[in-house]
C-alpha cells in the first residue's frame, strides 16, 4: 500500500529561502512525520524560486532560446500567431518551452527550471537524514506533457536515495516471451501520485 500526503505549513516561497529547513520543519509539524523509507516529492518550482530562477516576462522567448540545446519540433497557432517550441533543454529534458514557466510566478515574472535538480534532491535528503536520523529519498518533480497530446503529468527531472527505473530488461512476460526494453521509471510515477494531492493553484 502506498500512502500519499501533503504537508501543510509551506507558505510562499521567495528568492533565497532556506528550503531545507522549510521542508523539514513542515513535516516536523505534521501529524504523519517522516519516517525511513519514506520519498518527499519535492516540485521544481520552489527550487526555482529558493534559487532565484526569475526572468522578465517580456524576455520569455529569449529565455527560451537561452535554456535550449537543440529544437525539436514547433508549430505556429494560425489564430494568434505565437509558436510554440518543443526543445531539449540544458538539463536534456524534452519539453515546450524549455520548462520556462509562467503559472504560480509573481506579476511580470516568468521561472527557469532549478540549475541542477539532482543536486538540490542530494542536498535535502542529506539534510533530512540528518535532522530526522531516518533514511528517505526525494523526487524533483516538474510538470510535462508529450508534444501535442492534451494533459500532463508530474514526472521527475532530480532524484536521490530513489530507485528511478525498475529494470525488467531480460526477465520474462506472463507468457514466457524475455523481456527487451521494459524499464518502467518508478521515479516518475511516484511524482505523478504526489501531484494527486499537491495541487496546482492552491500555494
Amino acid at each position: 500500500m502506498i500512502s500519499i500526503w501533503a504537508p501543510e505549513g509551506i507558505d510562499e516561497i521567495t528568492s533565497g529561502a532556506d528550503l531545507q529547513a522549510i521542508i523539514g520543519d513542515a513535516l516536523a509539524a505534521s501529524p504523519d512525520g517522516i519516517q525511513s523509507g519514506d520519498i518527499v516529492v519535492v516540485t521544481s518550482k520552489i527550487i526555482s524560486k529558493a534559487e532565484g530562477r526569475f526572468v522578465s516576462a517580456i524576455d520569455r522567448e529569449d529565455a527560451i532560446t537561452a535554456e535550449t540545446v537543440r529544437v525539436v519540433a514547433s508549430r505556429t497557432n494560425p489564430a494568434t500567431g505565437s509558436t510554440t517550441r518543443i526543445v531539449e533543454s540544458r538539463l536534456g529534458i524534452v519539453a515546450a518551452a524549455a520548462g520556462v514557466d509562467a503559472s504560480n510566478t509573481p506579476d511580470g515574472t516568468i521561472l527557469l527550471l532549478p540549475e541542477d535538480p539532482d543536486a538540490s534532491a542530494c542536498a535535502l535528503a542529506k539534510s533530512l537524514r540528518a535532522r530526522f536520523g531516518v533514511d528517505v529519498g526525494v523526487l524533483v518533480s516538474d510538470t510535462l506533457g508529450r508534444a501535442w497530446r492534451d494533459g500532463q503529468t508530474d514526472q521527475a527531472i532530480g532524484a536521490a536515495g530513489v530507485t528511478v527505473f525498475e529494470d525488467l530488461r531480460g526477465s520474462t512476460d506472463a507468457e514466457g516471451r524475455e523481456l527487451s526494453v521494459t524499464l518502467p521509471c518508478v521515479a516518475d510515477e511516484l511524482c505523478s501520485a504526489a501531484d494527486l494531492v499537491k495541487g496546482k493553484a492552491t500555494g
